[in-house]
């Protein structure tokens, strides 16, 4: 194995489920998440050594293919298959409940709205960095930050929200 490989290796490993979870949360399909980070960390394997700061290229390699994989149209996706999934167990903890109501709150926002916040206050990300990441003016990340905050406070105190 070669020491790029090897790198690259322990980068994978390291920041995997990280890596993961932001998908996630930019697309909030966890199969969707799996493809986007699959073939984000596809290219950066095949940019590696001209790639200054693997973080940030993989950062935005995975939003970038994550708000891809919302806007991929039904007939190219893949068909379920025959089995149903199994059914997840409600867990009774107030934190799972607001953790739930979050990401189905999340999911009611645009891509890009929803990208930004999670950059800005799940990967802690700052304004600048997220423009980066999002290529596009450090304006648009304030907006879009403003407006999506806005739109969630409205969806979370809405009285008997089904989310």
């Amino acid at each position: 194995m070669s020491d790029r490989e090897a790198e690259f290796r322990e980068f994978v490993g390291a920041r995997m489920d990280s890596l993961r979870g932001l998908a996630y949360l930019t697309c909030g399909d966890w199969q969707a998440a799996e493809d986007a980070v699959a073939s984000a960390m596809a290219r950066l394997y095949a940019k590696w050594n001209r790639v200054d700061n693997h973080d940030a290229y993989a950062r935005t390699a995975v939003v970038r293919a994550a708000i891809d994989e919302t806007r991929r149209p039904w007939w190219r996706r893949e068909r379920p298959g025959a089995a149903m999934p199994e059914r997840a167990e409600p867990d009774a903890t107030q934190a799972v409940h607001d953790r739930m109501q979050t990401r189905a709150a999340l999911r009611q926002l645009p891509a890009r709205q929803r990208a930004v916040l999670v950059l800005r206050f799940l990967e802690g990300l700052s304004v600048e960095q997220t423009a980066v990441a999002l290529s596009c003016p450090q304006g648009t990340v304030k907006v879009y930050t403003a407006r999506g905050l806005a739109t969630l406070r409205q969806i979370m105190e809405a009285p008997h929200a089904t989310l």
